[in-house]
C-alpha cells in the first residue's frame, strides 16, 4: 500500500487512527534531545574533574545548550523552510549522535561546550518538527493526542533517562554513558529512515515570516502563558537540591525525583485523553495544581510529606505543559506559532538557571517559590482572560474566512490560513503535507 494510501486512511473520519510507530519514533527524538541536554547534571562534578573546569563552568553546559535552542529556533526555520522535513530531522539527529560522540571522547572543555551549542541548535529543528508532523499524520480529531505522544519523550527522559544516565554515570563513568546515548541516536536515526514519511518544506518563495505570527489572535496570550509557566518551573528544577537543602529534605532527593517524574507521566498520560476536547480546562488546572504546589513550598517549615506532595502536585501540572502550549499554539498559529513557542520554550529554559542562580545568591533557596508564585498568578489570569483566542472552550471555533465546523481543531496551518480545496491526502493539499 502506497503513502499516499496510508494517509487517506489515516484522515478517514470513520476510522480514526494514530499511526504509532512514527509518533513513537518522534518522541524518542524528543526524549534524546532531553537526556543529552540534561544528562551533565547527574554527572556535573566529574565531567567538572575531567575537563578541569569548576563546577559553576561546567554547569554553563546545560544553560548554553537550551540558549543556543532558543535562539536558533527562529533563524533555522527560514534557513531550512524548503528543506525535505524528513531530511531536517535526520540531520538533526545525526548532529545529535555527533555532539554525543564527541562529549565521549573530548579532552577539553571548549570542545565540550562547542558541541553541546551545536547539538542545542539542531534540537530546535526536532522541536519545531513534533507538532507539525503529528498533525499531519493524524486526522483533526486526534490531533491533541497524537501531540501528547510525541511529547511523550520528554517526562520519560526525566523520570527515567536522567536517573538511568546518572546511575550509569556513576557505575561506569560519564563517557561511557555519553557514548550509550551515541549509539541511541544510531539506532533512532534507522528508526526515522524507514518508520517516519516524507513531508516537503515551501516548494518556491519566501515563506512568510514567523514573527507575523504574532499578530495571530491567540498567539500572544499562549507564548506568555508558556514563558513565565517554563521560567517558573525551571527555577525551581534547576536549584531543587538546594530547596531540599532548605526543606532539611535532602537525603530524600531521589525519591523526589521519581515522584517528580512519575506525577509528570500521569499528567502527560491525562492530558493526552483528554486534550483534544478539555484544552481549557486542562491549561487551568495544570496552573492550580502548580500554584498550589508552590503554595506548600511557602508554609513555614514544611515538613517532607508536604514536600512530596507539593512535587507531585507541581509535576502533574508540568507533565502536560508541553502538549498543552503545543496544542494551544498550533491551533493559534500554525507551523509558525510552533516555531515561536520552541524559542520562548527554551529560552525560559535558559534563563531559569541564570534568575534561579541570582535569585540563590541573593536571598538563598527560600527566595526561589515567591518568585514562582509572582510568575503562575499572571498564568492564570492570562489563561482565564484568553477565552476567545488562545485557551477556547471549544477547539476549532473557526475564524473568518478557514473552513471547519465547532468543535474542530484547525488546519495544520493556522486559524488564519487559506481554507484547503481538498481533504488530506489528496493531490492539491497545502505544502508541506505528506506526498
Amino acid at each position: 500500500m502506497s503513502e499516499f494510501d496510508h494517509t487517506r486512511m489515516a484522515t478517514t473520519p470513520s476510522a480514526p487512527r494514530l499511526r504509532w510507530s512514527p509518533l513513537l519514533a518522534l518522541a524518542t527524538a524528543a526524549f534524546l534531545g532531553i537526556v543529552t541536554e540534561a544528562l551533565p547534571a547527574g554527572v556535573l562534578p566529574e565531567m567538572a574533574h575531567d575537563l578541569r573546569v569548576g563546577e559553576s563552568a561546567m554547569g554553563q553546559s546545560l544553560t548554553g545548550y537550551a540558549l543556543a535552542t532558543g535562539l536558533s529556533a527562529i533563524p533555522l526555520a527560514r534557513a531550512t523552510a524548503h528543506w525535505s522535513r524528513k531530511r531536517l530531522v535526520l540531520a538533526a539527529v545525526a548532529v545529535l549522535l555527533l555532539a554525543d560522540a564527541v562529549t565521549a571522547l573530548s579532552p577539553s572543555y571548549p570542545l565540550t561546550m562547542a558541541v553541546r551549542i551545536a547539538a542545542g541548535v539542531a534540537v530546535a529543528a526536532i522541536w519545531a518538527e513534533l507538532v507539525g508532523y503529528a498533525r499531519r499524520l493524524t486526522p483533526p480529531a486526534l490531533h491533541g493526542r497524537a501531540i501528547a505522544v510525541t511529547g511523550i519523550g520528554v517526562p520519560l527522559a526525566l523520570s527515567l533517562g536522567i536517573p538511568l544516565g546518572t546511575w550509569s554515570g556513576r557505575l561506569i563513568g560519564w563517557r561511557p554513558t555519553f557514548a550509550l546515548v551515541a549509539v541511541l541516536a544510531a539506532a533512532l536515526l534507522l528508526w526515522i529512515a524507514a518508520a517516519v514519511p516524507d513531508a516537503t518544506g515551501h516548494r518556491s518563495g519566501r515563506p512568510e515570516p514567523v514573527r507575523a505570527a504574532l499578530r495571530l489572535p491567540g498567539v500572544r496570550p499562549v507564548l506568555f502563558v508558556t514563558a513565565a509557566y517554563v521560567l517558573a518551573h525551571n527555577v525551581l528544577y534547576t536549584y531543587i537540591a538546594a530547596l531540599l537543602g532548605h526543606y532539611g529534605a535532602a537525603d530524600r532527593r531521589d525519591l523526589l525525583l521519581l515522584v517528580l517524574g512519575l506525577a509528570a507521566v500521569v499528567g502527560l498520560a491525562a492530558t493526552g485523553a483528554l486534550v483534544d476536547r478539555r484544552l481549557r480546562r486542562l491549561t487551568l488546572a495544570a496552573g492550580a495544581a502548580f500554584l498550589a504546589a508552590v503554595a506548600l513550598l511557602l508554609l513555614p517549615a514544611p515538613a517532607a510529606p508536604l514536600v512530596l506532595l507539593a512535587a507531585a502536585l507541581w509535576s502533574l501540572g508540568w507533565g502536560g505543559a508541553a502538549p498543552l502550549f503545543q496544542t494551544a499554539v498550533a491551533d493559534a498559529g500554525g507551523e509558525r506559532g510552533q516555531t515561536l513557542l520552541v524559542a520562548t520554550w527554551n529560552t525560559a529554559m535558559g534563563l531559569g538557571g541564570a534568575v534561579g542562580g541570582l535569585l540563590l545568591d541573593l536571598g538563598g533557596p527560600g527566595a526561589l517559590p515567591p518568585f514562582a508564585l509572582a510568575l503562575l498568578l499572571p498564568v492564570l489570569a492570562v489563561t482565564a482572560a484568553a477565552r476567545r483566542h488562545g485557551f477556547p472552550p471549544r477547539r476549532g471555533a473557526t475564524a473568518p474566512g478557514t473552513p471547519g465546523t465547532p468543535g474542530t481543531p484547525e488546519n495544520a496551518d493556522g486559524p488564519r490560513a487559506a481554507p484547503r480545496t481538498a481533504p488530506l491526502g489528496t493531490a492539491t493539499e497545502a505544502p508541506g503535507m505528506y506526498r
